[in-house]
This record gives C-alpha cells, sequence and structure tokens, in this order.
C-alpha cells in the first residue's frame, strides 16, 4: 500500500512520483505497463476494481459442471442486481462475479445502451471472446473515401510491425490466407475447421468463384506452448479464467513480463477521478484518485500517463478533468470528445442441419468457431449501404442434452443418448457501425455512483445504414447455407442496442488536425501531449473485425514513441 497522505511533504510526494502511470488493467492496459517497463520506466498501474491473481483467483476453472449450484443460471436476486448483463448472453452463474456492481456504478441511457463492465485486475482480457484480426487500408482508408467520420491518421504500414510485434508475444493461432483485406500475420499453427465446416468451406469456395472464404478463426489460444504459458487444453472454459495461460490475458501474459522486470507498482481499488493538468506546461503533471474502499483521495505523479480504462471509462477520465482551460474536460478543444460512440452489431445470422457426416465427429471443445471474412462493397460488389460485415459460426453435433420427448422411455431411449446428435451449423453476422458525431456520451451530473462522482449518459443508436446492413447480413447468410447444402435453415434477429457487441469504441478519436480530432497519430492528447490514450476510445472508425489486436498494437506503438520522446526530452 503506498502512503496515506502523498502531498504531506516531499518524502511523501516523491514516494507517489513515477515514470509512468497507466489507468486501467485490460489488455491496452496491460500491454501498456509491460512496454513502459520494459523499457525502464517506474510506472504504477491504476485498477478500480479489487485485484485478481492469475490462477488463484479462477475459483471455478476446476469445477465440473455438476458443481455448480444453479448448473449456471442466475438466481432472482442477481437478476435484480444485474439488470444490464441480463440482457444477454453474458448472465451466467459461472462469471457472475466477473461483471461490474450495477447499483454501485450505474448510467444513464438517454437511448438503449447495453454496457458490460469487469472492475477487476485483467478487465475484460479474462472475459473476451480471443477473435484478433488485422485492420487493412480498406478500413483505414474507408473514412476518407466515403466521407464518414474523420480521416486516419495513420494507414496499415504504419502499424503493420507492430501487429507483427504483439503477435507474437500474444500468441495467435491463425492460417494464412493471402487476403488483401484481412491481412496475415505472425501465426501459431491454425486450429482444425471440422468435416461439416471444412465441407461447407468448400461448397462456398467453387459457388462463389473463390470470392468468398469460409476460415478458421484468427484466436488468441495457443496452439503450441510458448515461454510461460502451456498451450490451449481444448476446454472451452477460457472466461473462468484459464490455469494454464492457454489464452492471452494480463494476468497470464502482460502482467507477469511487467512484474518481471522490477518496475511495476499495481495498486486495485483506484478509481481515477481525473488527470492533474498544468495549464503553464500544458501537460499532465499525474492523476487524483478516490481509493474506493477507504474513500480517500490521492495524488500520484508522472511525467507521461496512458490512459486504458476502456473506451467509455476513458472518456469519463477526460471529460471529469474539467478545468478553467479546458471545461470540456481535457482533450475536449476540438469538441470530439465523446462523440463518434460506435460497436459492432451483431445478434442476427442463420442455422440449418447438415446431412451425411454422421460417422463423423469433433475433437475436444475448440474454443473457435470459422470465420468468413467481408466481402461486400469490394472487389466490385456494390451494395445499398457503405461499408460490410463478417460471421463468425461453427458447426457441431447435437449430444445427450438435445431435447428429450417425454414418453420417449426405455432402453432404445437410454442408448440413443450414448449416440450423438445431427450436425448443425450457424453463423452469426457482425457489422461495422459508422463514426457519427451525433452518436455520443457526456457527463450526466445529476446522476451519482456508489462514490458521489457523475456518471456516463448515453446517447447513441444504430442508423440507417446499420439497418440496412442488416437485411443484407440475413438475406446473404441464408444464400450461403443454401447453397452449401445445409437444410432446414432458420434465421434469427434479436436486434442490437449499441454496447450489446462489447466492442466500445470512439470517444477520442484520433486524426490529423488537433480541431477535428481528440488524439494524434501517436495516440496523444492534442490537449497535452504527455497523456496517450491507446484503448478503443481512440479508433476512429470501427470496421467489421474484432477491435482488440488493434488496440495492442497501438498501445506497443504508443509506448515505443513516449518512450523515445522522454529520451529525447520532448516530454
Amino acid at each position: 500500500m503506498l502512503g496515506d497522505s502523498p502531498n504531506i511533504n516531499n518524502k511523501a510526494v516523491s514516494q507517489n512520483t513515477f515514470d509512468a502511470i497507466v489507468i486501467g488493467s485490460g489488455i491496452s492496459g496491460g500491454w501498456a505497463a509491460k512496454e513502459l517497463t520494459e523499457k525502464g520506466l517506474k510506472v504504477l498501474m491504476l485498477e478500480r476494481g479489487p485485484n485478481h491473481e492469475h490462477v488463484k483467483d479462477y475459483k471455478n476453472a476446476g469445477r465440473d459442471p455438476w458443481e455448480f449450484t444453479h448448473h449456471g443460471l442466475t438466481t432472482q436476486q442477481e437478476r435484480q442486481d444485474f439488470p444490464v448483463v441480463h440482457r444477454g448472453w453474458a448472465a451466467n452463474e459461472v462469471v457472475m462475479d466477473a461483471w461490474a456492481n450495477e447499483k454501485d456504478c450505474p448510467y444513464t441511457e438517454v437511448k438503449p445502451f447495453t454496457w458490460w463492465r469487469s472492475y477487476r485486475l485483467g478487465g475484460r482480457s479474462l472475459l473476451w471472446g480471443r477473435q484478433s484480426y488485422r485492420l487493412s487500408d480498406l478500413d483505414f482508408e474507408a473514412n476518407i473515401k466515403d466521407g464518414n467520420g474523420g480521416d486516419w491518421p495513420i494507414r496499415y504500414n504504419d502499424l503493420a510491425p507492430w501487429y507483427d510485434y504483439v503477435e507474437k508475444f500474444a500468441g495467435i493461432s491463425g492460417s494464412l490466407e493471402g487476403l488483401p483485406h484481412l491481412p496475415d500475420g505472425q501465426f501459431l499453427p491454425a486450429m482444425d475447421l471440422n468435416c461439416v465446416e471444412k465441407d461447407v468451406a468448400a461448397r462456398l469456395k467453387k459457388h462463389y468463384n473463390g470470392m468468398r472464404h469460409l476460415i478458421i478463426g484468427r484466436v488468441a489460444n495457443l496452439t503450441a506452448a510458448i515461454p510461460g504459458r502451456t498451450q490451449c487444453q481444448f476446454r472451452n472454459r477460457c472466461w473462468e479464467g484459464c490455469p494454464f495461460g492457454g489464452y492471452f490475458s494480463t494476468q497470464s501474459s502482460t502482467l507477469p513480463a511487467a512484474r518481471n522486470t522490477g518496475n511495476l507498482t499495481v495498486r486495485p481499488l483506484s478509481i481515477v477521478t481525473k488527470i492533474i493538468y498544468d495549464k503553464n506546461t500544458k501537460k499532465a503533471t499525474g492523476v487524483e484518485v478516490l481509493d474506493s474502499e477507504t474513500n480517500k483521495t490521492y495524488e500520484f505523479y508522472s511525467r507521461i500517463v496512458f490512459l486504458n480504462a476502456s473506451a467509455l471509462n476513458s472518456a469519463w477520465v477526460l471529460m471529469n478533468t474539467a478545468t478553467d482551460t479546458w471545461p470540456g474536460g481535457l482533450g475536449s478543444s476540438s469538441g470530439e470528445l465523446g462523440h463518434n460512440v460506435m460497436d459492432h452489431h451483431y445478434n442476427l445470422g442463420a442455422s440449418g442441419t447438415v446431412e451425411g457426416f454422421e460417422d463423423q465427429y469433433v475433437y475436444g471443445r475448440r474454443a473457435n468457431g470459422f470465420y468468413i471474412p467481408r466481402f461486400t462493397n469490394l472487389s466490385g460488389d456494390k451494395r445499398d449501404f457503405l461499408r460490410g460485415y463478417g460471421f463468425q459460426g461453427g458447426a457441431s453435433r447435437q449430444g445427450w442434452s438435445r431435447d428429450v420427448a417425454e414418453l420417449n422411455i426405455g432402453g432404445e431411449f437410454k442408448d440413443s443418448l450414448a449416440e450423438p446428435g445431427p450436425w448443425s451449423i450457424g453463423m452469426t453476422g457482425f457489422g461495422e457501425i459508422l463514426p457519427n458525431h451525433n452518436n455520443k456520451i457526456f457527463l450526466d451530473k445529476s446522476k451519482k455512483d456508489k462514490w458521489g462522482l457523475p456518471v456516463l449518459a448515453m446517447d447513441a443508436e444504430l442508423k440507417e445504414n446499420e439497418y440496412a446492413m442488416r437485411k443484407d447480413i440475413l438475406k446473404e447468410s441464408v444464400a450461403m447455407l443454401e447453397h452449401a447444402g445445409v437444410k432446414n435453415v432458420n434465421t434469427y434477429d434479436t436486434g442490437h442496442n449499441m454496447g450489446h457487441g462489447i466492442h466500445e469504441m470512439g470517444t477520442a478519436c484520433m486524426g490529423r488536425d488537433a480541431n477535428t480530432s481528440v488524439l494524434n497519430k501517436f495516440n496523444q492528447v492534442w490537449d497535452a501531449k504527455n497523456v496517450f490514450v491507446t484503448d478503443g476510445a481512440a479508433m476512429t472508425s470501427s470496421a467489421c473485425q474484432n477491435p482488440s489486436l488493434t488496440y495492442m498494437a497501438l498501445t506497443a506503438r504508443a509506448a515505443d514513441f513516449a518512450v523515445s520522446e522522454l529520451k529525447k526530452g520532448n516530454l
């Protein structure tokens, strides 16, 4: 525990002074801590939630399904206490302790917004789906070409070596496909498609003349051991925490690396309420922290600050750093802070049954599925909407848990339970949401959280382009499955509110001009160049690929630049 009274004297101040402060411990925060400590900086990592230790705190990872009191279901009390989490698949007995307390941490929904937060060390790096894809110049150039949102200040070549760098450390398995709109990476051997997926992939390739591809997902699960971590065990229980370190998380990967340097201090239960800004030097000098247990306030000082609290919370910190110089918050000079909220829309797709593979089965519980990369609005394809979407899905056989007819009893029925059921295949569309200035968040000072802090208000929704895309997703999902010989094809669309994709992006977008963006090409806040924002808040567009790999690459790149600038005396 650091000193209780950091401002009493110079000794206390020196004890609370670091080279760098990292706010947040999730995917990007972990990377910031690793990179900065390995480059020799003394780093303080601040996490608003409690500590969560690798292996020791994965309390459910070793339990068998029948050992859970409610067999995965949640209680009535949990449904009352966690209404937002219960809007979808996240509500599960196994991981309920991972989600933020919604009573303590409320927010305002001007428009419906599903915000799934995990406030503990490691954040959602323990819960994420691990799908890891690069953006291409198709994505980096999209805004400037169709006039939606500001221009990215970087292109693929700026980030490509950093994609290489983070993929090698994180451990991404995948196949080399040679697709310009989905660049290949530094992959471990790919997991296998199963027999039905291989058949469907071949049929799609033939029918669409090689213009559509069904590939195995590129996933942050190890298919071969790397130093300090064991390969994936095909348990498919990743979100409980992996004792083997078989997938990338802060706990299994970046945090051990940072701690091994001896340069890291981790302080959990620390809510960063604002960045301390010096208007004379136009730089940050540190942060103000509220201890969530004692309600005491502290100040910590540093030469640089990396803000990685997740897209919406990072914007909250900037907004709450209101001063005479920046009444709208640090980074508000352009009028863009809090705007251009993005996500990925999904919750729709198709499924059906597959015949002819009854003599084959699957291997283990593969923690991965297939991926169909974007094919719309490229290579001559033209739709009545902008940008595109991809699909994620899988094929499997029904097991003994399939529907039971009440009167189907006796030896014949019991024997049938020992045999797997028919094959089925399904897929879900993931669509790009365009940057839009009117999709925004702001501070609601009329509502307070447990600690008396103002909460975020969400005013964002899908627009016409996304709704047109959703119609196309359903049409194409049916067409592809039917062309692949799938039977009994059915569609579903349960609707989508912003945030439900758990890929919150925007609010502090990168750009080329301080008048139209919050961050520059190295993720520096234009208004305070020793403050870096490298999580989802920085994204200038969303593309349709899962974004976490891009956060990793942006963070490693920004950390390298920050240390270089420190050495030059520019920060």
